[in-house]
């Protein structure tokens, strides 16, 4: 009987076959920010309701995921179903290092079928707003993923300059350079280890930054990091991983491809100029009354940014946490209204999720 750590692995290395066209599988990458992956587990386990086997499985493609997925169902939000739940007990225990590397693990990249081939984005909302506001890496080598690539990292940096992290640890998110959807051998530029405990893709140097540090600092309007560095600088090996590869044991497993599954494409993560313009509405003229720090009155869809008030350990922002500065009070309070935002655009607001990017970039300039 195969053991849970061969299963594991016989999983990352599934065998494809298509009738309706050839299938250049990319080579596996869940363990390439290993690190990421042990600390969001360990995260996990302090209470797993909906039974998931190992956060390993989320970053797999559906027909692997679907192995360990225990109570989702809805395999393309697996990922998220991992990262909301370790955010939560995260932030039960008040833990800024696990929070922050539950967002970092919502937005690495899932492996997919092929070379330039991008993996479906959920579709439900997360109960978590921070974990909400992100989406995982595309595959590099597909249409428009450096800019959506971007898009996410800086998103995330937001919300881990929220939670008291360092905005730059962003950058951990990651992925490698892109493959050449041509090569038969889908080999792409990646690495798969498991045994590395500070993760192939950063000690082999195969980590592309999608962002400068000045982009991620003006991206959360230039507050300083309020909390610690080491989300995901340290982490032991995964649990439930061999130290070698070997696929002698591992049983064939064949998943029918279609045309329609392999050309799965995703909106771009930016807005466009036309975007902006047909989604932009009238906004009061008169500056924030009353004690509110928070000076932006763009109102997308209604929903307005909350107020920022003198309070807590320092500043309060109405229906959320208290902040030690200024700062990070603001850029939750824009990050507040661009979840409002995106789901009114969601539920047919008439406007799309890009025209509530170009909102909440606008209100992060805001910030003095």
């Amino acid at each position: 009987m195969l053991s849970y750590k061969s299963v594991v692995l016989c999983l990352a290395y599934l065998t494809f076959s298509a009738s309706a066209l050839p299938i250049r599988r990319e080579v596996p990458q869940e363990h390439s920010h290993e690190p990421i992956l042990a600390l969001v587990r360990t995260t996990l386990n302090l209470n797993n309701p909906d039974q998931i086997v190992d956060p390993v499985f989320a970053l797999l493609g559906d027909a692997a995921a679907a192995q360990g997925a225990g109570k989702i169902t809805d395999l393309s939000c697996l990922q998220q179903a991992v990262a909301d739940q370790a955010f939560t007990n995260a932030k039960a225990a008040n833990d800024v290092a696990a929070m922050t590397n539950a967002l970092i693990f919502r937005a690495l990249e899932r492996n997919t079928g092929g070379v330039g081939v991008q993996s479906k984005l959920c579709t439900q909302t997360a109960k978590n707003p921070e974990i909400a506001a992100i989406s995982q890496h595309q595959d590099p080598a597909s249409t428009g993923a450096a800019a959506t690539n971007k898009a996410i990292t800086l998103a995330l940096a937001k919300q881990i300059a929220a939670v008291g992290g360092d905005p730059l640890d962003a950058l951990k998110s990651g992925t490698f350079a892109p493959g050449n959807p041509n090569d038969t051998t889908g080999k792409g530029n990646t690495c798969d280890d498991a045994n590395d405990a500070n993760g192939c893709i950063f000690t082999q140097n195969l980590l592309v930054e999608d962002a400068t540090a000045d982009e991620i600092n003006a991206a959360v309007g230039g507050t300083a990091a309020t909390g610690s560095n080491n989300s995901a600088s340290t982490g032991a090996a995964a649990n439930n991983s061999d130290s070698t590869t070997d696929t002698t044991d591992c049983p064939t497993v064949t998943v029918t491809v279609t045309a329609d599954a392999a050309a799965e494409t995703t909106p771009a993560a930016t807005a466009t100029a036309a975007n902006n313009a047909a989604a932009t509405t009238a906004a009061a003229t008169t500056a924030a009354t009353g004690g509110n720090l928070q000076t932006f009155t763009g109102a997308l869809g209604g929903a307005a940014a909350p107020a920022v008030t003198k309070g807590g350990r320092g500043f309060v922002v109405t229906g959320s946490d208290d902040f030690l500065n200024v700062g990070a009070a603001l850029g939750r309070s824009c990050d507040i209204q661009h979840n409002a935002c995106a789901n009114k655009a969601n539920s047919g607001g008439g406007f799309a999720v890009s025209a509530c990017d170009q909102q909440n970039n606008d209100c992060h300039a805001a910030i003095q």
